[in-house]
C-alpha cells in the first residue's frame, strides 16, 4: 500500500511538471501607457464621434465606443483619441482600456486625452469618444482648418464640439449642423456661469502642413503659476522628442476645474494660436488644478 501511495505522488508531481516546466509563475504583462503625441498625414486625417451608450459601466462603455470607432473607421489606424467621462468612474481607466484593446488588435497606440465633465445628453451614459483616424484616402486635399464654429466660413465642418453650461441645448445645437456629426457636452455638475463654445475641424482653409500632431492630456499639479508652467513645459518637450516645433503648435486646450486656473493659463502659454479654456469637472488627477492638450503642425 505505502508502494502504491509513493508512485501516485510521483506521478502528481511529474504531471505538474509537464504543466509548467520551468517551475517558474507565469504574469501578464502591464498595458503600455499610451504614447504623448502621435502624428498623422493632414490629407488623409477621418474625424469620427462614438455613439453614446447606456450599457454597462465605464469599462465597457469605453470599450464599446472604441469598438464603435473602428467599425466606423474602417479599422483605420487611430491616432488620436479624446474622451469626455461623465459619472464617478476612474479617467484613469480609459488609456488603460485603449492600449489593452489596441494591442490585442496589434494596433499602435494613438495619443489620449480624458477629461471629467458634468453630464452628457443620455442619461446614465458615462463617456463618448472622439477620434481621429489615417484613412487609406486622401480625403482631405485642400487641408484642414481648427477653430470656432462661428469662424467656418469657406470650411466645410467635419465634427463639431459644443462644450455647453446646459445639457437640455444639445437637441437644437445639433440642429444647426444636420449634416455633422456633433459632440455636445455639459462641462461641469454645476456650472458657475451660462455658455455655450463651440468648435469644429472643417476641410478646407489654411491648414496644409503635410502632417498633423496631437497630444495626450498633460495635468498641472498644483494652484500656482510654477506648476501651471510645468505642465505646459512637459507638454513642450514631448513635442519637441517627437520632431514637431512648439512654434507651429495650431491650437491650445485647457480644460480647467476653475475659472482662475483657466485665466492663470491662458496668461502662461505663449505659442502661437488660439487657446480654448474649457471649464471642467475633473482630470485624471485628484490633485490636478487643469489638463492641457494641443494640435501642432508638422513641417517636415
Amino acid at each position: 500500500m505505502r508502494y502504491g501511495l509513493i508512485a501516485m505522488l510521483l506521478a502528481a508531481l511529474a504531471f505538474a511538471g509537464k504543466k509548467n516546466p520551468d517551475g517558474v509563475t507565469q504574469t501578464l504583462e502591464l498595458p503600455q501607457d499610451p504614447p504623448m503625441v502621435a502624428i498623422g498625414e493632414t490629407s488623409r486625417l477621418v474625424f469620427h464621434v462614438s455613439p453614446l451608450s447606456t450599457k454597462g459601466l465605464l469599462s465597457q462603455q469605453t470599450r464599446d465606443a472604441l469598438k464603435a470607432i473602428l467599425k466606423a473607421n474602417g479599422g483605420a489606424q487611430v491616432i488620436h483619441i479624446r474622451a469626455f467621462v461623465a459619472g464617478s468612474g476612474d479617467l484613469r481607466r480609459v488609456p488603460q482600456i485603449v492600449s489593452e484593446v489596441f494591442t490585442a488588435k496589434r494596433m499602435s497606440l494613438p495619443s489620449v486625452s480624458v477629461v471629467l465633465v458634468g453630464r452628457l445628453p443620455l442619461e446614465n451614459a458615462q463617456v463618448v469618444i472622439e477620434a481621429v483616424s489615417v484613412g487609406k484616402k486622401e480625403v482631405n486635399p485642400e487641408g484642414l482648418t481648427f477653430i470656432e464654429t462661428s469662424q467656418l466660413a469657406g470650411a466645410t465642418p467635419l465634427r463639431v464640439t459644443c462644450f455647453v453650461s446646459s445639457i437640455e441645448s444639445a437637441n437644437s445645437i445639433a440642429a444647426r449642423f444636420p449634416s455633422v456629426r456633433v459632440n455636445v457636452v455639459q462641462t461641469q455638475r454645476a456650472p458657475m456661469r451660462a455658455g455655450e463654445t463651440c468648435e469644429a475641424v472643417g476641410r478646407g482653409g489654411n491648414l496644409k502642413a503635410p502632417r498633423l500632431a496631437f497630444t495626450g492630456t498633460q495635468v498641472a499639479f498644483g494652484p500656482d503659476e510654477k506648476a501651471a508652467a510645468l505642465a505646459f513645459q512637459r507638454l513642450d518637450r514631448e513635442l519637441g522628442a517627437a520632431g514637431v516645433q512648439v512654434s507651429d503648435t495650431i491650437e491650445t486646450n485647457v480644460y480647467a476645474l476653475s475659472e482662475r486656473m483657466g485665466e492663470l493659463a491662458r496668461k502662461i502659454r505663449t505659442t502661437p494660436g488660439p487657446i480654448m479654456i474649457v471649464p471642467s469637472e475633473g482630470v485624471a488627477s485628484v490633485d490636478g488644478t487643469f489638463a492641457v492638450d494641443a494640435i501642432a503642425a508638422v513641417r517636415k
